[in-house]
């Protein structure tokens, strides 16, 4: 299982608000982690 299928799973069955909003944060900071890392493959291949 991916961490991101992980952290999912988690987020939906954590009933704890403070572990739920950890869960989350994590989860957006590999969003813009993936993103950056998508961005800069494109300005490879461009230049």
């Amino acid at each position: 299982m991916s961490i991101d299928r992980f952290i999912l799973k988690k987020l939906d069955a954590c009933p704890e608000e403070h572990t739920r909003a950890n869960l989350l944060q994590l989860f957006k900071i590999r969003i813009k982690k993936a993103e950056r890392a998508e961005t800069s493959q494109v300005r490879t291949h461009i230049i």
